[in-house]
């Protein structure tokens, strides 16, 4: 039986569990038998489970999920009461999942499960996280340059030297999985908020990417521009949360003093000159400087504030012990 709103799991495994494969979906019921099958005949060699996570579906594939996990102990699945998105149901699997080693992957079937082996093979010598790079993609135009562009900034303002950041294709050790929380469209970043907890050993590998054989992407060109401001907000947050003074203060120290500079300018040649200045628009501009700065500097204040006084759970990331 699997498991429903949120909230419906299907037989659990044991401890010795290899692989995790974590496949979140919405109207993909045609794929799923398929793509069960592709999995088994690729990873016949390991112990793994399928967790199906249906966000939110109304064609009909948790009925498939059902009978799937009905006559296959390793199938089970997950039903979310509605459409969170894929970040939601990532998590959701992350939380579900009992394997020493996660993976994603797409419910289409354009993601290759002959991959995995080889993904696995790298966790095991070391790596964190390897991210699949569709580098020969089977997409129209209209996906595959806003893709190229969107990747290309996310590396440079990243420093992380992945080719595609939003491959579904991708492989964790568990420790990666248990601390990361996935919301909102952060689906895309989890090399970037894996590196942030200290898990730094990032590949990359090559992977096949098959045609869409069934239904259609759910995926638009707004997406790209939901990407970037995720991105913008994640940086922002992750450098200036804990100080949020160096962002804001720093913006009010300078307008404020370029306004009393313009201001001061105004002045002289009030004093010296005696210029006419109540009409004179660079008057203003200095005004206006430096009451916009002045509330720059006090949002930054009241953020320090608010940082010092709220119950701040925040605990680093351990990576070993000794003697404790």
């Amino acid at each position: 039986m699997a498991k429903q709103n949120t909230d419906k799991t299907v037989k659990r495994s044991g401890s010795d569990l290899e692989i995790s494969i974590v496949i979140p979906l919405l109207n993909e019921r045609d794929s799923l038998r398929e793509l069960t099958g592709r999995i088994d005949k690729a990873l016949n060699k390991f112990t793994y489970e399928i967790l199906f996570i249906d966000d939110g579906s109304d064609d009909g594939s948790w009925d498939v999920i059902e009978s799937l996990s009905e006559s296959d102990n390793s199938v089970k699945g997950i039903k979310l009461r509605r459409n969170y998105g894929k970040s939601s149901a990532l998590q959701a699997g992350f939380v579900e999942a009992s394997g020493r080693y996660i993976v994603t992957m797409d419910a289409d079937l354009q993601d290759d499960p002959f991959e995995i082996p080889s993904m696995i093979q790298k966790l095991k010598d070391g790596a964190d996280l390897v991210s699949g790079w569709k580098k020969v993609r089977h997409d129209p135009v209209s996906k595959t340059v806003p893709s190229r562009f969107f990747n290309a900034v996310t590396r440079w303002t990243t420093g992380i030297n992945l080719h595609d950041f939003n491959c579904g294709l991708k492989a964790y050790r568990k420790e990666v999985t248990e601390h990361i929380h996935l919301y909102g469209e952060l689906h895309r970043y989890v090399p970037l908020l894996a590196k942030w907890q200290g898990f730094s050993n990032i590949e990359e590998q090559e992977v096949k990417h098959h045609p869409r054989k069934y239904g259609r992407t759910k995926f638009g060109l707004s997406r790209f521009m939901h990407g970037f401001l995720d991105l913008v907000t994640l940086l922002f947050v992750h450098r200036y949360m804990q100080r949020p003074m160096h962002f804001f203060g720093s913006i009010g120290v300078i307008l404020t003093l370029l306004g009393i500079a313009i201001n001061a300018y105004i002045a002289i040649l009030k004093i010296f000159f005696g210029q006419p200045i109540g009409d004179r628009p660079l008057l203003f501009l200095g005004i206006l400087l430096v009451v916009i700065g002045v509330q720059f500097f006090s949002i930054g204040f009241l953020g320090e504030m608010v940082n010092k006084n709220r119950v701040h759970k925040y605990m680093p990331g351990i990576e070993e012990k000794a003697g404790l």
